[in-house]
């Protein structure tokens, strides 16, 4: 029973870790890894006869490690892209997989049917080229709206990817580190019936990853 009481105390030390509000992304992160881990470092030594303190301080060490894969330098290029793009339309956001996305909707990006970039996209993909180290990987993918069949929508978006990618090659982002795709008008963020949802849904993604460490 004074086991048990001891671990509810570290189960709700974990649980109000991971929830402090005033936490960046990356400490969230690590508080977040360290909680779990302690709350499951607690359980089985408790459950496999050992003290749950010592299994807390053991998990939560781990799980710090495990919840912290969102590093300072992407968490710096988040807020660097968050302060370039304010009051542009374009979201950046953390994925949950630990990638900076970008997403530029069509006010700033393409015109429809085109895939020519916008004078208003340049400086948002200056920005995002900036400071990009050599181990730094890049994914686009491009996306039209419903106008159309799939046999124009998707090498439209396909198109528009790569004029993305040329931007960026120009900038010196390596090619062998972009990678381009399109999805058509499959993958809708809004209503295809009305204007305003089919200019959202005319966008290109960018994502940023670090690449994945060995294990």
């Amino acid at each position: 029973m004074k086991h048990l009481h001891h671990l509810s105390w570290i189960v709700a030390a974990a649980v109000l870790s991971s929830g402090c509000s005033n936490m960046g992304a990356r400490e969230k992160g690590t508080a977040a890894g360290a909680g779990i881990g302690a709350a499951a470092g607690a359980i089985i030594s408790t459950t496999t006869g050992g003290k749950a303190g010592t299994g807390a301080v053991v998990g939560g060490a781990l799980g710090a490690v495990a919840g912290n894969l969102w590093s300072k330098r992407m968490e710096d290029k988040r807020k660097a892209m968050e302060k370039a793009t304010q009051g542009t339309g374009v979201t950046v956001d953390r994925t949950a997989d630990n990638q900076l996305k970008v997403n530029v909707p069509s006010d700033i990006s393409f015109d429809t049917g085109r895939a020519d970039i916008k004078p208003e996209l340049r400086p948002v993909l200056d920005q995002f080229a900036q400071g990009l180290d050599q181990t730094m990987n890049v994914r686009i993918v491009g996306h039209t709206d419903a106008t159309g069949s799939d046999a124009i929508n998707d090498p439209l978006s396909v198109d528009r990817a790569r004029s993305v990618r040329e931007y960026l090659e120009a900038r010196g982002v390596g090619e062998q580190r972009i990678d381009v795709s399109g999805v058509g008008s499959r993958q809708p963020i809004a209503d295809n019936a009305t204007p305003d949802g089919r200019a959202r849904n005319r966008r290109v993604e960018i994502f940023l990853r670090e690449p994945q460490k060995a294990s």
